[in-house]
Parts: C-alpha cells; sequence; structure tokens
C-alpha cells in the first residue's frame, strides 16, 4: 500500500492519496474500508476511487465528488495500470473549488503513480 497525505492544500481543502493491489470488487471495497478505519480518512469529505480489474471491468465510486472517480479511471486506462486502487481523499475546506477540483485529483493520481516501485 502506498498512502501520500498533505499531497495539496487549495482554499482550506486537503488532498490525500491511497492505492494498493486489489483483485476483485470484493477486495476494492474492503481496501477502501479499512482505510476508512482511520479515524482521518473516515471523517473526510470524499474518498473517491477507481479501479481496472482483470479483464479490464472499470470499478468507480466518485463518494459525492461527481465525476472525481472518472478522473481516476482515465489515468489508470492511459497508464495501462490494472488491478490497483487509487483512492483520493478530499476534506472539504469550505470553498468551492469548481473545475480545480478535477487538477487537484489528478496531481493525486500523478503523486501515486509517480510513487509506485
Amino acid at each position: 500500500m502506498i498512502q501520500i497525505e498533505n499531497v495539496l492544500t487549495d482554499r482550506g481543502s486537503k488532498y490525500a492519496v491511497t492505492g494498493g493491489v486489489v483483485s476483485d470488487r470484493k477486495d476494492a471495497d474492503a481496501f477502501v474500508k479499512a482505510l476508512k478505519r482511520k479515524k482521518k480518512f473516515s471523517k473526510a469529505t470524499h474518498n473517491t476511487w477507481a479501479v481496472i480489474l482483470a479483464g479490464g471491468e472499470q470499478v468507480k465510486s466518485d463518494d459525492g465528488e461527481s465525476g472525481a472517480g472518472m478522473v481516476i479511471l482515465r489515468m489508470l486506462e492511459r497508464d495501462g495500470i490494472e488491478g490497483e486502487i487509487v483512492v483520493v481523499t478530499r476534506w472539504y475546506g469550505g470553498v468551492h473549488l469548481g473545475g480545480d477540483r478535477f487538477r487537484h485529483v489528478q496531481t493525486c493520481v500523478r503523486a501515486y503513480l509517480d510513487a509506485r516501485p
């Protein structure tokens, strides 16, 4: 598992990224559930995630951050990464970020991809 906290902060919102290997939807759900066992992550506003499973099945969750799961999915697709879930966590800071939130999701996913062995 790779976890990078404090990837970026913008107008009070804070972002982190976590990722790891999963083999199926059940593993993906368990991964997110385990992450949310940490109080800090359970209190986050959004834990958006995506994974491309074996056979090309695409699974994502926006967790209230509309469109964010698709951003993660497209980046995984572009890099040809299967079997690794990427979770972008946001703690809302009180100011709407508009379209900047998608750039921030991309920055978090890129930080994860760069940290992979």
